[in-house]
């Protein structure tokens, strides 16, 4: 088990006093002085590196915007945390004033569209397109505890399953998410929350230093699908686990016998970034062939309206817009409706 150096109790900045370049330097510090002098030094020296371009006004016009919200959340003290239910979370000693949940409430909407969740501050329930909670759920119980692991989460979006997995025991998790608007999400949320323990980066798998072999458990869930390449994906993911340590991956597959996969042609469900669906077969197949062992398939669920669907924190188009309007098995391209699995799998 990786061994880390303490993180203690620390704070992120006043949002009155937030800047971009904190989160390429102080806020992010205390993770790079953590990861000093373990296995993932040679990452917290990249990542040093890496913050500055990665959340950058050149490229993200609309980080001004998503700053000025942070900084318009109002200072609420915070009492009973929630990170092991449902809904993550916090509430107050007493009851918000109308015009501090309205500011509350009117700094978090400027951060739409939220994604993962949900999330109560305070009693402003964020509604997220996801119910991200139902996918933790059905993996749950089938996955080796986390209590005392050491977790990288790939694509975490705000966060949300990060919280869960430190509300499960896990020592450090830390997300990597490439969309700085998920990085914001998850810094609005941080304000409150205060969990030294559980980081979100800006970054892409591919930036993480290759053989790193440092985490215990490593999630991939719902990235895999998006990737030209997913054998260099798994590859990605094996190379940052230690030895014995455990993958869990959550991916689109289609209900075929055999070893077949669908590769769209086009869109599949209006995503332009969807490359390979494999069958639940194909993708055994595929971790064994990457050198996994003790592969297992541990849930498949037909996606539902109840999981994914627009909602006043996420107004774009949702799962029902993606699905045929006379056949709700399919896609509105005629491919086979969205179908999840869950897998485990051990690094060698």
């Amino acid at each position: 088990m990786l061994q880390l150096r303490l993180f203690g109790g620390a704070k992120v900045s006043s949002p009155a006093h937030w800047r971009l370049s904190d989160f390429s330097g102080r806020n992010y510090q205390p993770l790079l002085e953590g990861l000093r002098e373990t296995k993932l030094e040679v990452w917290a020296r990249a990542l040093a590196s890496q913050l500055p371009d990665n959340l950058s006004q050149q490229r993200y016009g609309d980080l001004p915007r998503w700053l000025d919200a942070l900084q318009q959340l109002p200072d609420i003290p915070v009492a009973d945390m929630t990170l092991q239910e449902a809904t993550v979370g916090f509430n107050t000693d007493g009851p918000l004033g109308v015009e501090t949940r309205q500011q509350l409430r009117t700094a978090l909407q400027a951060l739409h569209p939220w994604r993962k969740g949900p999330f109560s501050l305070a009693g402003v329930h964020i509604d997220t397109e996801w119910r991200s909670d139902l996918k933790w759920d059905r993996l749950k119980d089938a996955i080796e505890p986390l209590h005392g692991r050491t977790v990288l989460d790939v694509g975490c979006g705000s966060g949300y399953h990060c919280w869960r997995m430190a509300g499960a025991g896990a020592e450090l998790v830390i997300g990597i998410e490439p969309t700085p608007l998920f990085v914001m999400q998850f810094w609005a949320l941080q304000r409150y929350l205060q969990q030294p323990s559980v980081w979100v980066v800006p970054q892409r798998i591919e930036q993480v230093p290759d053989n790193l072999r440092a985490f215990d458990s490593v999630f991939s869930m719902g990235i895999l699908y998006h990737r030209r390449s997913p054998f260099e994906h798994l590859q990605s993911l094996r190379q940052a686990l230690r030895s014995e340590g455990q993958l869990v991956l959550e991916t689109l597959v289609v209900d075929e016998d055999g070893t077949n996969c669908l590769v769209p042609e086009g869109r599949y469900a209006k995503m332009g970034n969807v490359w390979f669906i494999p069958s639940v077969a194909s993708l055994e197949i595929w971790l064994r062939k990457m050198k996994f062992t003790a592969v297992r398939c541990v849930d498949v669920s037909v996606t539902s309206p109840v999981e994914q669907r627009a909602t006043d924190w996420m107004r774009f188009e949702s799962l029902r817009d993606f699905l045929h309007p006379d056949d709700s098995t399919l896609t509105v391209e005629g491919y086979p409706a969205p179908k999840r699995a869950v897998f485990t799998a051990t690094a060698p």
